[in-house]
């Protein structure tokens, strides 16, 4: 039997709509917004708007404030050392059983990722290297098989993403941000699990203690982080 394809629902299509214009920056993290005002720019009544809205919340990029309406969150210190270890947690394990459990497809997936992120660097758009950069990570995991860990995994990214936190061109160049995924593809390539994992955690823990340093210089709450002791716990 045939499943029974069903169209997009109204919130589903907000929630990407008001998603998309935070990461674009079309909203701007601090500022105050109404349903009533999102609904208008959107064309979409205040119903779907509001469910919208508390899914996003959910997901930590919005704060519903009662009768006055929604704020955008900026990345605090905390949330950002918060998402990087849940990213160790679930990426460097969902990395080594993709690598255990590989096919020529999902293979050809992260090869055909892994090209556009050289592209992309070849090309030194920031933007387009951290799309890759994503990109790639998601095809890496798609392959171990767990599609809830995988969207729980998005979600942070878009987080962090909401507030145009990179360590892209700030701290490296495009060129350097792929080639520190090289040790990553060349062990899948071999079918090494585990040297593909400890790639996998070598590479976060790396990228997580570059922005925490980078954002010292223009944030004071982050100055007071020991990098290394929020993310070593995860490596050992």
């Amino acid at each position: 039997m045939e499943s029974v394809l069903r169209p997009t629902s109204l919130t589903d299509q907000a929630i990407e709509a008001i998603r998309g214009a935070i990461l674009s920056g079309d909203l701007v993290p601090g500022e105050l917004y109404t349903a009533t005002q999102l609904g208008d720019q959107l064309k979409v009544s205040r119903t779907p708007i509001r469910e919208a809205l508390q899914e996003l919340a959910r997901r930590g990029m919005v704060r519903v404030e009662k009768n006055r309406g929604v704020r955008v969150l900026s990345t605090s210190v905390q949330s950002v050392i918060e998402v990087f270890q849940l990213r160790l947690m679930l990426e460097v394990p969902l990395s080594r059983r993709a690598t255990q459990l590989r096919t020529p497809e999902t293979t050809a997936e992260l090869e055909a990722a892994y090209a556009r992120f050289a592209e992309a660097a070849d090309s030194g758009d920031a933007d387009a290297v951290l799309r890759a950069d994503r990109d790639f990570h998601g095809a890496l995991i798609s392959g171990g098989r767990n599609a809830k860990a995988r969207a729980v995994l998005q979600e942070q990214r878009d987080f962090v993403l909401s507030t145009g936190k990179g360590t892209v061109p700030t701290s490296r160049s495009p060129r350097e941000c792929f080639e520190d995924h090289a040790d990553i593809m060349a062990a899948f390539r071999a079918g090494d699990a585990g040297a593909v994992g400890d790639a996998v955690a070598r590479h976060i823990g790396h990228t997580a203690k570059m922005l925490i340093r980078q954002e010292t210089r223009s944030r004071a709450e982050f100055a007071d982080v020991d990098a290394d002791e929020a993310i070593d716990w995860l490596l050992h």
